[in-house]
């Protein structure tokens, strides 16, 4: 039994000897042959340079501020402010003209003439809505060597046009347009200064109407059309009430010339009104501004039309120095001139209408605020 397991040992050992002389790597490295090729350039590889150690902290210093340089703001800061769909105009002008003499040979007058003129608009526009509201006012004085004041100029003017859109592209809206003018003192036929041909509310006017308007995004051409507008005209001094000025009825006089039945203090029309307002620039620094109405009266007399058209021209000097030139005309077929009287107060003629025209030019100051 030994000897059969001491047999197969011995053989495992053979065997394992066998094996590894077959399998086994020969320490001894066989001969190749040796490349002949003569290399003609010689590679030379740099050595690599080591990465400095970079510290990530860093050294800081204190900062010393100094206001040596620095300068003060000449003009306030603007502070933030909430965005308004209100603009607003404040413009306040004075006008003058002058003519002086001294040993003129051609002769002449001394005068001086000044005009005051203030207006306001506070306009509103959001998407569907526009809402505009002006105030205007002037009035001008003559004086003259050898002569006691003149007016040249007198007016009241208020609006309000109030206008709905149906989208935010269209320039069309759907407007309600108010209107009133009338003057602050009396009005005179110089150089009677005894009768006056016009005061306070006579006339006054007062326009009401519903039409449509066109208006430019930048709101320098509005054109309104109104197919029904109401004038009211209001004569509140008695004596021109009861002479029929502006169109009231006048009163009824017996024949020694009294009064029996006093003159209506207004009267009332229903017509078609259209109005226009342009401004732009014809030239650098020379603006043009129109303003222009159109009215007839479906009742009485449809086809007359009253005509209220004011040109103005303003050539800008500098931001406060503007020169003028304006001309304004007036027709209304209810406004009378030539009136005829004869002494025991009896009307023999009632008068006509006229073309009013009227033009000035002066030189002064216009702030804006």
């Amino acid at each position: 039994m030994n000897n059969k397991i001491s047999r197969n040992l011995f053989s495992a050992f053979v065997l394992f000897l066998y094996l590894n002389s077959f399998y086994g790597q020969d320490s001894i490295p066989q001969t190749t042959a040796v490349d002949s090729t003569v290399m003609d350039t010689v590679v030379i590889r740099r050595t690599l340079v080591k990465i400095k150690y970079m510290p990530r902290g860093a050294n800081l210093t204190n900062p010393i501020i100094t206001f040596n340089k620095t300068k003060p703001l000449l003009k306030e800061r603007n502070k933030f402010r909430i965005p308004s769909f209100w603009t607003k105009i404040n413009r306040l002008g004075i006008n003058f003209s002058e003519v002086a003499f001294v040993n003129w040979n051609a002769g002449g007058d001394n005068s001086v003439s000044g005009l005051g003129n203030l207006r306001f608009e506070r306009n509103y526009k959001f998407r569907y809505i526009k809402w505009d509201n002006f105030i205007e006012l002037r009035h001008g004085l003559n004086a003259q060597e050898g002569r006691k004041l003149r007016k040249t100029d007198d007016a009241i003017k208020l609006g309000s046009t109030f206008g709905y859109r149906r989208d935010t592209i269209s320039n069309w809206y759907y407007s309600v347009k108010a209107n009133f003018n009338s003057q602050f003192s009396n009005g005179y036929k110089y150089p009677d200064r005894s009768t006056p041909i016009s005061r306070f509310m006579a006339p006054g006017y007062f326009f009401l109407g519903a039409g449509t308007s066109y208006i430019t995004e930048n709101q320098k051409f509005n054109l309104y059309i109104s197919p029904l507008t109401q004038k009211a005209t209001f004569v509140l001094d008695q004596e021109l009430a009861d002479k029929g000025a502006f169109g009231v009825q006048k009163a009824l006089l017996d024949t020694n010339g009294q009064v029996v039945q006093p003159g209506e203090n207004s009267f009332i029309e229903l017509g078609f009104l259209v109005t226009n307002q342009l401004e732009t620039e014809i030239a650098k620094n020379v603006g043009l501004r129109h303003d222009l109405s159109l009215y007839t009266d479906y009742l009485s007399s449809f086809g007359n039309i009253d005509v209220d058209w004011e040109l103005n021209i303003n050539l800008k000097v500098n931001k406060f120095i503007t020169t003028n030139i304006g001309t304004h005309i007036i027709y209304d077929d209810d406004i009378l001139f030539d009136r005829v009287v004869d002494a025991n107060n009896i009307v023999l003629d009632e008068g006509r209408p006229k073309l009013q025209f009227k033009q000035a030019l002066g030189v002064g100051v216009r702030y804006e605020f």
